[in-house]
């Protein structure tokens, strides 16, 4: 079976049906346990998510009334093989036993982690496909159909970042294979979704460059010059301004390899998002 959580939550029996629970409580519930598979999500953890810092005086009660619902789906619907008990009370909480190859989010952190790890071992064809695998388990915004509360947004939050790094990763193998014309409308796209992003504004005034197409490519400079400034009131970074530098220089330069961010572009990403949201 297979809970899908990258998208609309759904639940995909063995023999290929489809269930969307209806409840959204029970949805919640359900997906914060999937979270942590096999572990003990307490029930104060479980009611932080369901109504906040203000929960009912019956939340204790409620709450084991949604676990009775969801036991009670898996059964009625047959979602679970026989004699499956997918979740578990273990004091003072809950646990849903299922394995990481049955949810998508956790097949999706593995496979980015092996998609970095390829890339860093120089073999970039092998982490394109696997970088690629991962993203197509994107099947919309996660968990997209019901409200999520504090934890789940949490995690929702941490889900969109590590698919920015996947999108990194697979940039950077297309440029290692010298895809520099085909990524340039992939790379357009991204900054539309993420203009703030300085390394996919780095990569596309790289790959313009590397296409012979260099009044482009400075012109892209250029626009990301002015949204930094008018946005947030920063310079670029200094790749950014190298890279300009490049442009204008009237002797050839050599080609630069192409990595995800560093650590240290880590923090000035996470510095302008902060800026962003102040």
């Amino acid at each position: 079976m297979r809970f899908n959580l990258i998208g609309p939550f759904e639940i995909v029996t063995d023999d290929g049906r489809t269930h969307r629970p209806g409840t959204p409580k029970v949805c919640q519930t359900l997906a914060l346990l999937l979270t942590r598979p096999g572990e003990i999500v307490t029930a104060d953890a479980l009611i932080q998510e369901l109504w906040g810092e203000k929960p009912p005086r019956s939340a204790v009660t409620t709450l084991q009334t949604y676990i009775y619902h969801a036991r009670r789906m898996f059964t009625n619907e047959s979602l679970a093989p026989a004699g499956r008990t997918l979740i578990v009370t273990r004091p003072p909480g809950y646990s849903i036993q299922a394995d990481d190859s049955e949810i998508d989010i956790r097949i999706f952190e593995r496979l980015v982690s092996q998609a970095r790890l390829e890339l860093a071992e120089g073999d970039a064809p092998t982490a394109l496909r696997t970088v690629r695998e991962a993203l197509d388990l994107w099947r919309g915004p996660a968990l997209s159909n019901f409200p999520a509360g504090d934890l789940l947004s949490g995690h929702v939050v941490h889900l969109e970042e590590l698919r920015i790094r996947a999108f990194e990763i697979r940039i950077a193998c297309e440029e290692q294979l010298g895809w520099h014309r085909e990524s340039i409308p992939e790379l357009r796209k991204l900054i539309n979704d993420y203009p703030l992003n300085e390394w996919f504004h780095s990569q596309l005034i790289g790959a313009l460059g590397a296409a012979g197409r260099r009044a482009e490519a400075l012109q892209a400079y250029q626009n990301v010059r002015r949204l930094l400034a008018d946005e947030l009131g920063l310079e670029p970074s200094l790749e950014l301004k190298q890279l300009q530098a490049r442009l204008l220089s009237p002797v050839p330069q050599p080609a630069r390899s192409v990595r995800p961010p560093s650590p240290q572009g880590e923090v000035r990403r996470e510095q302008v998002t902060a800026r962003a949201a102040s």
